[in-house]
């Protein structure tokens, strides 16, 4: 049976594989707290996921907080995650579309905004270290949604940019794929509001993983 569209699937990790936004939120909240700085709303604090994480300290506080907190932000959020970083779990159905995926011959990756050292921790605690054939991290490139992660990780794996798509639950996953030339998968059970990430013009939006599972069975 012929390939169909892609040959490389990218994945961003928080709120599209791992079920975390809820708790980079409260963390992000409860940073702010301890350094008595105005709290961000839900709202807010959601928009910045998938930005490097000292981009994301910067941008989730008003412009005329002093910056010597973005350093103190960075810190008490760290805390505050890795308090609860050994309770986060895959949502339901992604280790089953990996493995498929992986079985079918594709080359998977991750583009996130998370640490290296991160996502080394989240990708052992979920056994899935030996899934990706490549990833990449903020801390290692331009965040999104610049497209170098995108045109690294092509070029790494040897990949054309024009068979590849990226799957994300933010604005900044769906424009980095749109920067990069490459295609876009919005899924709406992360971080961004469903009508900020259709602005994006996905080729497809999965309300949760067993729909996108079944898309990608039938059209990737």
């Amino acid at each position: 049976m012929a390939r169909k569209q892609f040959d490389l699937i990218v994945f961003d990790w928080d709120g599209t594989l791992m079920d975390s936004t809820a708790t980079i939120v409260k963390s992000i909240q409860a940073a702010a707290r301890d350094l008595g700085l105005p709290v961000p709303s839900r709202e807010i604090a959601a928009h910045v996921i998938g930005l490097g994480l000292a981009e994301a300290m910067q941008k989730v506080l008003p412009p005329d907080v002093d910056p010597k907190y973005h350093g103190r932000m960075l810190e008490r959020y760290r805390y505050h995650y890795l308090t609860k970083d050994h309770e986060l779990v895959l949502f339901d159905g992604v280790p089953e579309m990996l493995s498929e995926l992986f079985q079918q011959g594709y080359f998977l990756a991750v583009a996130t905004g998370k640490s290296r050292v991160g996502l080394n921790r989240s990708l052992d605690a979920a056994k899935l270290l030996g899934t990706f054939h490549a990833t990449r991290c903020a801390d290692e490139t331009f965040s999104k949604p610049h497209p170098a992660m995108l045109q690294e990780l092509t070029r790494e794996l040897g990949q054309d940019l024009r068979r590849t798509v990226m799957i994300g639950d933010t604005t900044h996953d769906l424009l980095m794929a749109q920067n990069a030339g490459a295609a876009g998968i919005a899924v709406e059970y992360g971080a961004h509001p469903v009508e900020q990430l259709q602005a994006c013009r996905p080729l497809f939006s999965a309300k949760n993983v067993p729909e996108l599972h079944a898309w990608l069975d039938a059209h990737a």
